[in-house]
């Protein structure tokens, strides 16, 4: 039974829990419809289940999907980018400031962070030798790293530190913006690299194999979950919180590098922090909602409690927002996290021309070559869309559109 209230909708099956629903005006596929539906048959759910107007089918958990639970805690539905999230920096340029060709901006930053993803040992998105500020940050994580090794030995050869400071592939990306004040922006996308992946994923078959050794049904095995009190449930928590600490700290790294790779171009001095975000929509959190403390899950969906900022960024060429949370309790205090996925990369390679992303980026230094077609604007939902489907989450605080795009 699917019912209306208030600027979400319900839907309500017998056995499960509310699924409420920011998605007026946007397309919702049947299939994450029915993945959020096995979700909400969990025993242990809070309430319910709030999911974000970029939703769309994901491994496990929906991806725009905000899970609180207690008593539990389902590792697929934080996923294999642990502490995946956004970081934005207002700095003290304006667009005069620029250079009239922005080539040589975005090639400075390229060659400053590294990105993509190469086969073999000289891999071109990892650090060959790390930097000083690589080191450094590494220094506040590896005492708790070696913790969680002792117990976990396969995760000792990850890329940790030879990844932290670096973005990744897919949808990360490091962009130049302007606001509506013509103001410049650096902003950038990553989370925890190939160290938060070898984690996910650990623990993931874990909690696999435990459901299997109790014998539990599940609607899908990658909804397996690790029971407060069970084997691997501390350890998980004390793993997933260092994973979201890596990727905080690796995104403040590579905006550290972008700031000193801008310099190398920008004749003009200028200071990076005048406004600055650095948030997370990819996590668990442990929280206090309606009388009990619980963990939320946000798989693509980023914390809008009252006054906290944020960050929504669109497709490669559509606008990006700062946005200020209004603390709606019924999202769990919780946005978007983007405009949301409506093809597959398979499907958008098939579909997209690369003539049609051309246009559709033409007003932003960019690559514009087949690797990146999956990423192009045509891929996901209108990110006005998104925005109008959750006025009642956030308030937008700046536009902003993209100039430079560095993707991986």
């Amino acid at each position: 039974m699917n019912t209306t209230e208030r600027n979400y909708d319900v839907i309500q099956d017998q056995g499960a829990a509310p699924i409420k629903l920011w998605t007026r005006g946007v397309p919702l596929e049947d299939a994450a419809r029915e993945q959020l539906r096995n979700i909400a048959r969990l025993p242990f759910i809070h309430r319910w289940i709030a999911v974000m107007p970029d939703v769309h089918l994901g491994k496990g958990a929906t991806v725009g999907s905000v899970v609180p639970t207690i008593g539990a805690i389902v590792p697929a539905a934080v996923g294999v980018d642990i502490g995946c999230g956004m970081i934005a920096a207002r700095t003290t340029l304006t667009a005069s400031d620029l250079p009239d060709d922005l080539s040589g901006l975005r090639a400075a930053i390229e060659r400053a962070v590294p990105h993509g993803r190469t086969v073999g040992p000289r891999d071109k998105g990892a650090w060959g030798t790390p930097p000083a500020r690589a080191i450094d940050g590494w220094s506040t994580l590896a005492r708790d790293f070696d913790l969680i090794c002792e117990r976990h030995p396969r995760l000792r050869k990850t890329n940790h530190l030879a990844h932290l400071g670096t973005l990744g592939t897919g949808n990360h990306f490091v962009e130049v913006c302007l606001d509506e004040e013509q103001r410049v922006w650096f902003m950038l996308h990553s989370g925890s690299r190939g160290v938060g992946n070898a984690i996910g994923n650990h623990f993931i078959e874990l909690a696999k194999r435990d459901m299997r050794r109790w014998m539990i049904n599940l609607p899908d095995q990658d909804l397996a979950y690790l029971p407060e009190g069970s084997e691997h449930y501390g350890d998980y928590v004390f793993a997933v919180d260092w994973a979201q600490r890596y990727a905080r700290i690796n995104r403040a790294i590579m905006m550290h590098h972008v700031v000193e790779a801008a310099r190398q171009v920008i004749t003009k001095p200028f200071e990076a922090a005048a406004e600055a975000v650095n948030c997370h929509h990819n996590y668990v959190s442990r929280e206090h909602h309606f009388g009990k403390d619980v963990f939320v899950t946000r798989k693509g969906a980023v914390s809008a409690r009252k006054g906290e900022l944020g960050i929504i960024p669109g497709s490669m060429g559509a606008k990006s927002f700062i946005v200020r949370g209004l603390g709606n309790a019924d999202s769990f205090h919780s946005c978007s996290h983007g405009a949301g996925r409506v093809m597959s990369r398979t499907e958008a390679r098939k579909r997209i021309s690369m003539e049609e992303h051309a246009q559709a980026t033409a007003h932003v230094e960019c690559r514009k070559d087949a690797d990146v077609v999956d990423e192009s604007p045509a891929a996901y939902k209108p990110i006005e869309a998104v925005m109008t489907a959750q006025q009642d989450l956030v308030e937008v605080v700046h536009t902003l559109r993209q100039v430079v795009c560095v993707k991986g």
